[in-house]
């Protein structure tokens, strides 16, 4: 009996252990949803006829489905009998590589992580850096079916095959010379120009140059260690990295989207074209004013990414001001600024934002300010909280001993060794403020009307439910998506700066 129940407990830490097969799971799982959600939509009940394409669609989907409960099946077998994944199992995944051409991004990462046995942090950000590439271009793409196209749509689009290119060697350069304590030093003059394709908005290329750079110069400082762990810890989540990967890819969307989407198909009224169900010219439908709803989602996401970023950014870099000061001196200066906040905090975020916009007008700026305005205490307390924690430690008293100013000790000391936090709360609250500006927006107190923002998209979507759903649906699915992954990357964050886990 006790042979029987350890040997149970040794089979379920063995799966446990494998990251592989925790990913598998997760991916059938999510693959089947998406599965039956096109089975769903490949029929209309409205007609009572089949649509073509969705069916197609649904049945490679199901196809692919099937083939990775298939390898979770494997992975289990081969684990539980050998300990390790078999090679002939990890060749499965050059297959499950082919889902790419469905925009399957669940079984297209498992496959690049199941056919690489040794996975370095840089590895995964490559492949999610590529991803990125290869998806943006195949959004741009599908303007060509438009009427006409921007005047930079050719040049952008091979600029973006140029740097997708470029990346997919980076991606097979790090599968051979990197691993987890080591990069091939000759990568140096591969890692300057791979920052520089930075500006196309994907932060990935970014992070992986610098992640390569800092191996290679082998740096032993601490704060290039933490950073080296905390990357670890991300790139082994795989839900905070879908999430990462989805706010990174509506980013690079965003910056691309001023070279390859004309933006007057989201703004100018084209009365010929009202109300248009899904089709080739428009991926998404058209709205009652004939502007074409994905030119207006993908443009809408800026606004979104802008406002919720510099909503979170502004609090957080007033409010840990103040709560590092407040934290640090103590006393009558900890009960003038708190106390001040207290009657900020009184006010409900919501109701202090409609008071801002109703008394200074709807604009992005003031919808900027009415939202960081009542963040700031929440931001205050979470930095003043940190700081009298930190104010303890040694290094702290040390440099009072050496002489250091206040001000010195605040910003050079305690400061950066109380930010994990901060940084924890603004990716689990920007996720909020992306809410609420959508929130705003559909009461018409956010951005101007005719800017297209998701609110303000979901806000005309609304009335049309019943005869044009697709027009509320497809923004609203834009704000989930755009909040879960906020979220998902604040939880793995969290779990990456836990310092209980070093």
């Amino acid at each position: 009996m006790i042979k029987k129940l350890f040997n149970h407990r040794q089979t379920q830490y063995q799966l446990k252990s494998s990251q592989e097969y925790s990913q598998s799971g997760f991916t059938w799982v999510v693959s089947l949803t998406l599965t039956i959600i096109l089975l769903l939509n490949s029929y209309s009940f409205g007609s009572g006829s089949l649509r073509p394409y969705v069916f197609a669609a649904f049945a490679v989907y199901a196809l692919f489905t099937l083939l990775q409960v298939i390898i979770t099946a494997l992975i289990r077998r081969d684990l539980l009998r050998d300990g390790e994944i078999r090679r002939s199992t990890r060749a499965l995944g050059y297959i499950q590589l082919l889902s790419i051409f469905t925009g399957n991004v669940f079984v297209t990462t498992f496959g690049f992580n199941l056919i690489k046995k040794q996975k370095s942090p840089e590895y995964s950000i490559a492949v999610y850096m590529l991803l990125t590439q290869i998806f943006v271009i195949a959004l741009s793409a599908l303007n060509m079916f438009k009427p006409y196209v921007a005047e930079t749509f050719l040049p952008g689009m091979a600029a973006l095959v140029l740097v997708t290119i470029f990346h997919l060697v980076a991606l097979l350069l790090v599968a051979k010379y990197v691993n987890n304590h080591y990069a091939h030093p000759r990568l140096k003059w591969f890692a300057l120009p791979l920052i520089l394709t930075a500006v196309t908005g994907n932060i990935f290329a970014l992070v992986l140059g610098f992640n390569l750079l800092s191996k290679i110069r082998k740096n032993s400082n601490p704060a290039s260690t933490r950073w080296a762990d905390v990357w670890v810890r991300i790139t082994g989540n795989t839900t905070a990295m879908l999430g990462l990967f989805f706010i990174i890819f509506l980013f690079t969307v965003s910056v691309c989207s001023l070279f390859t989407f004309e933006y007057s198909f989201a703004v100018d009224n084209n009365y010929s074209a009202i109300l248009q169900q899904p089709s080739l010219a428009y991926p998404l439908g058209t709205d009652d004013f004939g502007r074409c709803l994905y030119s207006r989602i993908v443009f809408g996401a800026r606004i979104s990414l802008i406002v919720g970023f510099m909503s979170t950014v502004i609090p957080l870099v007033i409010g840990g001001i103040l709560g590092a000061i407040s934290g640090y001196y103590g006393r009558h200066t900890d009960n003038i600024i708190m106390r001040l906040l207290d009657i900020l905090y009184a006010i409900p975020g919501i109701l202090l934002a409609i008071a801002i916009i109703a008394a200074f007008g709807a604009n992005t700026v003031n919808l900027i300010i009415a939202l960081s305005v009542g963040a700031i205490p929440t931001y205050a307390r979470t930095m003043r909280a940190n700081v009298l924690l930190v104010s303890t430690y040694e290094y702290v008293d040390a440099a009072r001993a050496f002489g250091s100013s206040n001000l010195s000790i605040i910003f050079k000391h305690i400061v950066p060794n109380s930010l994990a936090p901060m940084i924890v709360k603004s990716t689990l609250t920007i996720g909020g403020a992306v809410i609420s500006t959508s929130s705003l927006s559909y009461l018409g107190l956010g951005v101007e009307p005719h800017i297209p923002e998701w609110g303000n998209i979901l806000k005309i979507g609304s009335t049309y439910l019943e005869t044009n759903s697709y027009l509320a649906i497809y923004p609203g699915l834009a704000i989930i998506a755009l909040v879960l992954s906020f979220n998902f990357l604040g939880d793995g964050l969290r779990d990456a700066l836990d310092p209980k886990l070093d």
